[in-house]
């Protein structure tokens, strides 16, 4: 018997040729904790994807876009990923980290190095190796 895939959201917000990024906790029993990563999570029964994009933004940072896009999807033999971006309209410091250690925008060249520092931290941090992936591909569409 198959199980039903679990349905993720991704965002990639970007600003200024930078990305917002989440620094997950550092709880051994979530996904790829202690590493910066996208904001976002689980879809709810019967929701739909965009619908729970927006409301994983608004839970974890009091914001959501306007407009998402939907970028791609993803999916392998447990999970299908929804990847959402749109344009960071406000600045960083009006949103509010409800999710995580800390949060901050990230240049391509971290993005390319594959770590970030942060400042709540004071200590270098890796990038999730899918999240640096997608943000690699996303950067070399062209779209923004």
């Amino acid at each position: 018997m198959n199980m039903p895939l679990i349905e993720v959201t991704a965002a990639i917000l970007h600003q200024d040729g930078q990305f917002l990024l989440q620094l997950r906790d550092d709880f051994p029993h979530i996904v790829y904790p202690g590493v910066w990563g996208f904001f976002g999570g689980h879809i709810e029964a019967k929701e739909e994807p965009q619908i729970g994009m927006k409301r994983e933004l608004l839970e974890e940072i009091g914001y959501a876009p306007p407009e998402l896009r939907l970028l791609g999807e993803r999916a392998d033999n447990k999970v299908r990923r929804y990847f959402y971006y749109s344009e960071l309209a406000v600045s960083i410091d009006e949103l509010q980290l409800n999710e995580g250690q800390d949060m901050a925008l990230c240049s391509v060249a971290e993005i390319q190095a594959g770590e970030k520092y942060s400042d709540k931290l004071g200590e270098v941090r890796s990038l999730g190796k899918p999240h640096q992936q997608a943000l690699l591909s996303f950067i070399n569409s062209g779209l923004r």
